[in-house]
């Protein structure tokens, strides 16, 4: 539990109580903290840079058994992003040291020169992320979440940021499920066990959930992601999550969201290396991100209908498997030659755009995917890739990403590149005839399948798992993009729809 309290944070009895440090002076305004920043900076192996910690114990100055304070680096260039991570390191110190429950001394926002709501979602958001411990397989638990967080801050800003806290809750919330959900063995997530997983997250609220078992998919014609998924024994499906507010009528607009999930990714025929294989459990955290996206907005946005779309499939050989060389029939009747079977994300994408742009009309649509080791080459692992020719949606997607930390980069779309999906025996083919811009070929194989919908593809290959976690995840899945969409579709800017 989170909460910000107006309580003195140096008469809180928690067992530890976090001040943040700049190298230059106190961000307090409240003497006695402020003294106490003084003396830490008494210590000459503390001067405020930015990751340093001093600790005082049993601090005759706070009635808290320990004072932890964090360096945060020069004022002037400090951001949400810093205090976000400064947050979650502090909380991963206190899961790591069995703390029950810990204070922050909310530094003053005229001293950093931040928007105090800023402020406050950074802070929340970095203590609430870290706060999570993914133990489910474990006989003996290691660790244990710290079960009461404090923000302490002044009272009138208690008062006015109440609906603030609530919100950014909700966000995490979210994002943990995500990643609770990319960090589950393949074995516990097959397509058909995951979409149940879904229709029960979505039981108790207003969204409606439909599972597209194969027989459904069969009569709709679903080609690219059946052909993906008969390698394997265990059947696809296709999830659609649909948050329509009832007193909306016609009058607002709809936003489709759309996920890849292959439950495990073995690379089919094309058979991936056994250390390419270890991680693939992850390879549909587009489709956890987009189903945890559309639990968050559906409490936090009812002038917007919402669906999300999660395509689930598992990519495995056999001999029944798809094949370099087959032609396959895509739902918008476009034929797809196969040129790898490990470029299966594309495949099943395909369908799932097209069947939406169809079914919703949708004044915008975006799909997430842990599409191409390419887009890690240009990018790395903690910036996704964004595809769409629509430069007032990049722009817009680019700040959301900016203001949540779920950072992307908009990259080239050129026509002349489509030459290297062409075919002599179909449509097009599912793989580029040359060794390089596999991120950019892959996002223009798409954009063939969007209609003339308003679209935009995040290629979320790095960023969405981490192997050695980072201030505020643990190894494991990362919730990528559920902050960014939230953001984007529901934040104050909100420019995607405008």
């Amino acid at each position: 539990m989170l909460t910000l309290t107006s309580r003195n944070p140096l008469k809180s009895k928690a067992e530890m109580l976090v001040i943040l440090v700049c190298d230059t002076k106190p961000l307090y305004e409240n003497k006695a903290l402020a003294d106490l920043v003084k003396k830490a900076f008494s210590f000459k192996e503390f001067t405020g840079k930015a990751g340093e910690e001093l600790v005082f114990a049993d601090p005759p100055d706070a009635n808290s058994r320990r004072i932890v304070f964090r360096g945060l680096g020069t004022l002037g260039k400090v951001r949400p992003e810093n205090l976000r991570r400064a947050a979650g390191a502090m909380v991963k110190k206190a899961v790591e040291w069995n703390i029950g429950n810990m204070t922050f001394a909310v530094p003053d926002a005229r001293i950093l020169k931040m928007d105090v709501a800023i402020l406050l979602t950074a802070m929340i958001e970095g203590a609430r992320l870290a706060n999570y411990v993914f133990e489910t397989y474990l006989e003996k638990k290691k660790k244990k979440k710290v079960e009461r967080i404090y923000l302490a801050t002044e009272r009138e800003l208690v008062k006015d940021h109440g609906d603030l806290v609530e919100r950014v809750n909700r966000i995490c919330d979210a994002c943990l499920l995500a990643r609770t959900w990319v960090s589950m063995p393949a074995n516990d997530k097959t397509p058909m066990v995951f979409a149940g997983i879904l229709k029960n997250l979505f039981a108790e609220t207003t969204v409606t959930c439909r599972i597209y078992p194969e027989e459904d998919l069969l009569a709709m014609k679903f080609g690219a992601m059946l052909s993906v998924a008969k390698g394997s024994l265990n059947k696809p499906a296709l999830v659609v999550m649909d948050h329509n507010p009832k007193n909306l009528k016609d009058k607002g607009k709809t936003v489709v969201l759309v996920g890849k999930g292959v439950t495990f990714d073995s690379g089919g025929l094309d058979l991936k290396t056994a250390e390419g294989m270890v991680t693939m459990k992850m390879d549909m955290a587009g489709a956890a991100a987009v189903a945890a996206a559309v639990y968050a907005l559906s409490g936090l946005v009812q002038d917007t209908r919402i669906v999300g779309i999660a395509s689930l499939v598992e990519n495995m050989p056999s001999g029944d498997a798809l094949r370099p060389g087959d032609i396959v029939r895509s739902y918008s009747g476009k034929s797809i030659e196969i040129g790898n079977t490990d470029a299966e994300g594309r495949l099943i994408l395909a369908d799932a755009l097209s069947w939406a742009a169809d079914t919703f009309q949708p004044d915008l649509m975006i799909d997430l995917a842990t599409l191409t080791g390419a887009c890690m080459v240009a990018l790395g692992d903690k910036i996704a890739g964004l595809f769409t020719k629509d430069l007032a949606l990049a722009r817009a997607m680019q700040i959301s990403g900016e203001k949540s930390g779920d950072e992307c980069w908009p990259m080239p779309m050129p026509e002349d590149y489509k030459d290297l999906l062409k075919s002599d025996f179909a449509d097009i083919r599912n793989m580029s005839s040359g060794k390089w811009g596999g991120a950019i070929t892959a996002a223009l194989f798409l954009s063939e399948f969007v209609r003339e919908t308003r679209w935009a593809h995040l290629d979320i290959a790095g960023p969405a798992y981490s192997a050695k976690g980072s201030d505020i995840c643990p190894p494991g899945g990362t919730g990528f993009g559920v902050r960014l969409l939230c953001e984007l579709i529901s934040g104050k800017t909100s420019l995607a729809l405008s």
